[in-house]
């Protein structure tokens, strides 16, 4: 019998090697947590201890480290209670919810005890930060135990966490205990929690959470066994959660547990509340995303570990490693759609660990785009009902169009936190990051750009990839330069918009001119469709000259022209065609619209 564990190892084997000369050279952090929680779900409260060992593997020498308190954050007047109370269009799961909880409702981690190596730590707790001055430094290449002692309570779920959601799940345990922050090539990464993004340490984490005997547990990880008696009426269940960089978990009295084993041997688990709103839905979902794990193993590069749970709980849909936080009285397609989302994740965060702070774009936005896929493809199964769609992202180019005429769009280099609006991020992290994604298969082509994000998962994940790392690996599947493209796209928001401004019958030669002129300032190659009067047509695809090549004839045009490149600083560009005016129906800029233009009034000639 060849086990799970096996076919992990001979997958290495034999895959890593053909990627292994391009593996890129960036060192990380490294954590290993061993945490034991004693729960009093009667009082929502829980003390923890925990032992971590942490691996200095940068080149610097560290004299202090951080750790995030998350649930610090669920506290009136804390930094996330101000900024929503500032926002102009603050999240309506929070708004003034965190002013108005009582002392029985907030949220806290209180550290009571840190040591290294058996030596007391000084620390001090700032917001949802613990600053910690080390008695001795962490040299590199060298490793360290903290050992630590805390007590929390659980807030009322305002915002990802807590207890009591609206659908009353009783324990949404995310962000619950303190983390270490990260560290890379660009420092210490100690946000104080405002509610947006996460960043986090590579580790291996050992929990136990010894809980009240009716209460079921989902989370991050294996389960070692089944629950044993802890005494005290209460049970433990020990989970081990190998290479991720956070842990989830949540628990309710009234939780259905089922399971789908994969062809694979992944194990699918499914953790709802059972009742009219839910039981006909969840008992569906299995089969549904089996084909989406199929689809996006194929697509996107195969789900490395061997459990991933859904699991009702938290207020919408939040991403952990193995498993996601969903609320579960959905319609259908409500249901699959947010399943798909959250599961996504684990390829486009979970196994990258972008600094979703800095690179929302990155997490959120590719997720959107690989989500718009996938779900396509399970319309095209009929596994969900809704038309297959020739661009499934069509409605997401509307989307940034519409949004850009409110003037409210920032750069997408803006911080997470610091968006002037919540409706500036989300365009930013979510549409944006789609759009950059379809656009650059638009501008190197099918073939390239499927390399592209195959080889992206092969040489960059675990490893906190950034915006250019992705770009290199884009250009080493195209041959082509693409700097440019992530310059004008993720420093600014000054687009591309292309027009037709004249076709003219040059009479004499029995030719037809074409003029084209760049009305945005951001280049980019053009494809143009020629439709004949007899319904032929022909493509003429024009490259910016910084493109320092051109994308292959794809599939969708059997006539294709390639012309001469279009320099930037240029503003017009003409060329002929070799037969009359008359004979020519229409003249079209950017037909399949994945180029994205605010105005696409002035692509055509009739």
């Amino acid at each position: 019998m060849i086990t799970r564990s096996f076919r992990v190892l001979l997958f290495l084997c034999t895959c890593v090697p053909a990627f292994l000369a391009a593996q890129p050279d960036r060192w990380q952090q490294r954590a290993a947590y061993d945490m034991d929680i004693e729960v009093d779900a009667v009082a929502n409260q829980y003390t923890g201890t925990q032992v971590l060992k942490y691996f200095n593997n940068s080149p610097d020498t560290l004299d202090r480290v951080f750790y995030h308190l998350y649930f610090n954050a669920f506290q009136p007047g804390s930094q996330m209670d101000l900024r929503n109370l500032n926002l102009p269009d603050a999240d309506e799961r929070v708004a003034d919810r965190i002013s108005n909880l009582q002392p029985d409702e907030i949220g806290y981690i209180k550290v009571n005890s840190l040591q290294q190596d058996g030596a007391a730590l000084t620390h001090e707790t700032v917001g949802t930060i613990l600053e910690v001055t080390l008695a001795e430094p962490i040299l590199p290449g060298d490793s360290t135990t903290f050992t630590m002692e805390w007590d929390a309570q659980v807030p009322l779920q305002i915002r990802r966490s807590g207890r009591d959601n609206a659908e009353g799940i009783r324990l949404s345990m995310a962000q619950w205990y303190p983390k270490l922050a990260e560290y890379d090539y660009q420092g210490w990464h100690a946000n104080p929690y405002i509610g947006r993004e996460f960043y986090g340490v590579w580790g291996d984490f050992d929990v136990t959470i010894n809980i009240d005997k009716e209460y079921i547990v989902a989370g991050t990880g294996y389960l070692q066994g089944k629950p044993a008696a802890a005494g005290n009426g209460k049970v433990s269940y020990h989970f081990i959660a190998p290479n991720v960089h956070d842990f989830v978990w949540a628990a309710d009295p009234d939780y259905t547990h089922t399971q789908l084993t994969r062809n694979d041997g992944t194990d699918l688990n499914f953790y709802y509340q059972p009742g009219e709103a839910t039981t006909e839905n969840w008992e569906a979902l299995p089969a549904i995303m089996d084909e989406a794990f199929a689809f996006i193993n194929a697509h996107y590069g195969p789900y490395p570990y061997e459990q991933y749970s859904f699991i009702q709980g938290g207020d919408g849909g939040m991403e952990y490693p193995m498993a996601t936080l969903i609320t579960g009285e959905r319609s259908m397609s409500s249901l699959v759609g947010v399943s798909v989302h959250e599961l996504m994740h684990t390829w486009y965060q979970m196994l990258m660990g972008t600094n979703e702070a800095l690179y929302a774009w990155m997490d959120e936005g590719f997720t959107s785009w690989a989500s718009n896929e996938v779900m396509n493809h399970l319309r095209a199964k009929g596994l969900i009902s809704g038309e297959v769609a020739d661009n499934p992202h069509a409605r997401t180019y509307a989307s940034l169009r519409g949004f850009r005429q409110s003037g409210l769009q920032e750069p997408l280099t803006v911080h997470a936190d610091h968006f002037a609006t919540n409706s500036a991020y989300s365009v930013a992290s979510y549409v944006n990051g789609a759009v950059f994604l379809e656009q650059l298969r638009y501008i190197i082509g099918e073939e390239a750009f499927n390399c592209t994000l195959k080889r992206y998962y092969h040489d960059w994940r675990f490893k906190h990839p950034n915006p250019n790392d992705f770009v290199r690996v884009a250009e080493k599947c195209s041959g082509l330069e693409l700097d440019w493209y992530r310059e004008y796209w993720v420093n600014g928001t000054d687009y591309a918009d292309y027009a037709v401004t004249d076709v003219e019958d040059l009479d004499a030669t029995g030719t037809t001119r074409v003029t084209l002129r760049r009305v945005g300032r951001m280049p980019m190659p053009q494809e143009v469709t020629v439709t004949l009067q007899d319904g032929t047509e022909k493509y003429y695809y024009i490259a910016p000259e910084i493109l320092r090549g051109e994308k292959p004839q794809p599939d969708y045009a059997a006539d294709w022209t390639v012309l001469a490149d279009w320099g930037w600083t240029n503003p017009v560009y003409t060329f002929e065609l070799d037969y009359d005016k008359q004979l020519i129906q229409k003249v079209e800029l950017n037909a399949r619209g994945r180029m994205f233009e605010d105005d696409t009034a002035n692509n055509a000639w009739e």
